[in-house]
Formats: structure tokens, C-alpha cells, sequence
């Protein structure tokens, strides 16, 4: 399996990766103008873009999802709340789904909290066996952080959700597992988010602050320290919903 993480000046990071004996490729969180970077990993490692994920609809910066799935041929991929939602097609995914590139297994996970169509994405490398090797957690679980619940409006509701979220779904998994998060130090999508790209599941249980808080102090410490809302958010998620043009 091929796998690389590209980290942008905005904090945000998008994935690529797959499968290179078959040459199946996977992308996720793919920001705007950051479509050629994409096409030229697919066209170094002889690959074909199979699927563009966007792990929820985004707030902070304009996805490049769907242009990069136009360019390259691909099924672009939400989670199925967003049916409806949005002024073009895509392909639903639904919690539990597997979908396969090559050998690259993956499990989606439907996470909510941060926003309501939130998804994880759990990776296999079958050429391994069938446990997962990592999970891209999106605006979810951060190294150190947790992803903010307020963009909804609803931050009380959210933060409840984000909690049960956590605990029975990330934190169930093994504590050796991999975690790459949506975004490092300086994103407004959390607070106090370390600087470092990549964790463990187990390392965030252990040094998290916010992951050893029962709900109620969870909700009220999450909440009460919430940073000034992504500029232009509004507009952003507008046209990330395909409903309005952003300039």
C-alpha cells in the first residue's frame, strides 16, 4: 500500500493512497487548487483515482472533491446525510459501508459531533490480513484535540453526540491503530490541536485531556472554550454544498 499525507499552510491535511500492485487510488479532504497534486502522485505511481472521499461537508476551506473526482473519473463520496442536502450528485456512504481499491480495504465509519455527516475511515491492507492498518479521523479526533461542536449551531446537542461518538466507536478500536487527522496546530476546527501529524489510539487515550472526561465535564470543558468561527464560513460551506459560488 501506498500512503501520503500533504499538509497545507491552512493546517488542513488531505490524504492520498492505495493500492500499487493493482494501482488503485484513494483521496480524501482534498482542498481547492490542490487537484494537480492528486493527479500527479496517481500519474508517479501508475494509479488510478477510484474514489475521492470528503470526510464531511466542510466548513473552513473549499473542497476540491469533486473536481478532482470529475478530472479523474472517480465516484465522489459523502456520507448519506447529505442527501438532499446538496445541489449535485454523489455517491452516498452509509456507517459500516466497505469499499474496496486494489488490495485497500476500507470500513466508513459515521461519526458525528464535530458536524452530522462526520465519517471515519477505517484502512486495511488485505495483502496483510484483514485488520486495519490506520483511520483517517477528519475533523473527529485530532492528536490532542477533539473536533468543535458549535458549527451547527447546536453546540450542547453536538457535544453529547461527539461524546457517545469517541467513546463507543474510536476509542473501541485497538490502541496501537494508527490515527491521521483532518487537521494540525492552527486550524480554527479545534482547539489547543497538537502540532504533531499522527497519533495512536491508544496515546490519545492515555494523554487527551478531553478523552478521560465523563459526558457532562466533557460537554462543558469542549464548550467553553470554543475559537472564533472559520471567516467566511457560511459562504464556504455554501459552496461546498454546490448551491452558491465562492469569490
Amino acid at each position: 500500500m501506498f500512503f501520503k499525507q500533504h499538509i497545507h499552510d491552512d493546517a488542513s491535511i488531505s490524504y492520498f493512497f492505495g493500492c500499487g500492485g493493482l494501482g488503485k487510488a484513494v483521496a480524501v479532504d482534498v482542498r481547492a487548487g490542490d487537484e494537480a497534486w492528486h493527479l500527479e502522485q496517481a500519474k508517479a505511481l501508475n494509479a488510478a483515482i477510484t474514489m475521492v472521499f470528503d470526510t464531511h461537508v466542510h466548513a473552513d476551506h473549499l473542497s476540491g472533491g469533486r473536481t478532482l473526482a470529475r478530472l479523474a473519473g472517480a465516484d465522489y463520496l459523502l456520507h448519506e446525510s447529505n442527501l438532499g442536502r446538496t445541489g449535485y450528485r454523489f455517491a452516498p456512504v452509509a456507517d459500516r459501508m466497505l469499499l474496496a481499491a486494489g488490495n485497500t480495504r476500507i470500513e466508513v465509519l459515521h461519526t458525528p459531533g464535530h458536524t452530522e455527516d462526520s465519517i471515519c475511515l477505517l484502512v486495511a491492507d488485505r495483502r496483510r490480513g484483514d485488520a486495519p492498518w490506520f483511520v483517517l479521523t477528519g475533523d473527529t479526533l485530532f492528536v490532542g484535540a477533539v473536533g468543535r461542536p458549535d458549527l451547527a449551531g447546536r453546540e450542547q446537542e453536538m457535544a453529547a453526540l461527539l461524546w457517545h461518538t469517541l467513546h463507543e466507536r474510536l476509542l473501541a478500536l485497538p490502541a496501537d491503530l494508527e490515527i491521521f487527522p483532518g487537521h494540525t496546530a492552527g486550524s480554527a476546527c479545534g482547539a489547543d490541536i497538537s502540532g504533531k501529524p499522527s497519533s495512536t489510539i491508544g496515546f490519545e487515550q492515555r494523554w487527551n485531556p478531553l478523552l478521560g472526561l465523563g459526558k457532562t465535564d466533557f460537554i462543558a470543558r469542549l464548550t467553553a472554550s470554543m475559537p472564533a468561527r472559520p471567516a467566511d464560513m457560511e459562504r464556504i460551506v455554501a459552496a461546498n454544498l454546490g448551491h452558491a459560488e465562492y469569490a
